[in-house]
């Protein structure tokens, strides 16, 4: 999407029930403050199925969930996160490429790439109870408690009724460069939104009222820095999930071999 001029504030789009409304926080040229580095310290780094292509990562009820993308090799399945193999499983047909999933009241919604379809389970049985059209493409989804909350490979999130999957604001995410794009997997998180960046090796921390990244974790060579084995099939960063219990992430990437639990400094 075109993107705004440096230091330029960007104008919001809020889109509900069809209708559109354009707001802008202020038409003056203001300076944007660069993201704070984040620091992070590593609690525990477990295995991870270097098979697993991985589009979305859930942390619910004591329980780590991940679904996994590629034609022929999506799937949607229930982790034992000490061992990471998966104790419940559910292979998705092979015409569809898995992307990003989350949890809302007790049902699973799963993201597929550029089939324009959302599948939605039942929470225990793996059930599929639903499918909605969806005419963009599907990367990152996660919510907030009452709307899920989805990107699609640009720099908007948009924010999306989980009955109807209409979709109520849509928020610009920007850093002091301008927009930011390639937002890929989503978690939310005490009020903020993190997202993972397509190729890229760090987290955005987003202010989900403004879209402004405020903060920035690195994970620059990581798998290298813990001695972890590496090869071709071995690809980007991604996966976010939360345990409010121990107020730990969970995250990994492509075909990692790791899945690793952090805590912010």
């Amino acid at each position: 999407m075109k993107k705004i001029a440096l230091l330029l504030m960007p104008v919001f789009m809020l889109a509900c029930n069809d209708t559109k409304e354009e707001s802008s926080s202020d038409n003056t040229t203001a300076a944007i403050p660069t993201p704070v580095n984040i620091g992070y310290t590593i609690v525990k780094v477990y295995p991870h199925d270097i098979t697993s292509f991985t589009q979305g990562l859930i942390w619910f009820d004591n329980t780590l969930y991940e679904g996994t993308g590629w034609y022929g090799e999506s799937r949607l399945m229930k982790m034992n996160l000490e061992t990471g193999k998966s104790t419940q499983k559910i292979n998705i047909p092979d015409e569809y490429f898995g992307e990003g999933i989350t949890i809302l009241n007790d049902k699973i919604y799963q993201l597929t790439w550029e089939q324009h379809k959302v599948f939605v389970y039942d929470l225990s049985s793996f059930k599929k109870i639903k499918e909605f059209d969806w005419n963009m493409q599907g990367w990152g989804i996660t919510h907030n408690g009452k709307q899920l909350l989805i990107s699609t490979g640009d720099s908007n999130i948009y924010f999306v009724n989980p009955e109807t999957f209409t979709i109520e604001k849509t928020l610009g995410v920007y850093d002091n460069n301008g927009y930011l794009s390639n937002l890929n997997e989503l978690e939310f998180v005490n009020g903020s939104i993190y997202a993972n960046i397509y190729m890229k090796d760090y987290i955005a921390k987003i202010n989900p009222e403004t879209g402004l990244v405020e903060g920035r974790l690195d994970f620059t060579g990581l798998l290298q820095k813990t001695g972890q084995p590496i090869t071709e099939e071995t690809d980007v960063l991604n996966g976010i999930a939360f345990n409010p219990s121990t107020n730990s992430f969970y995250i990994t990437g492509k075909r990692w071999p790791a899945l690793y639990e952090i805590k912010l400094n």
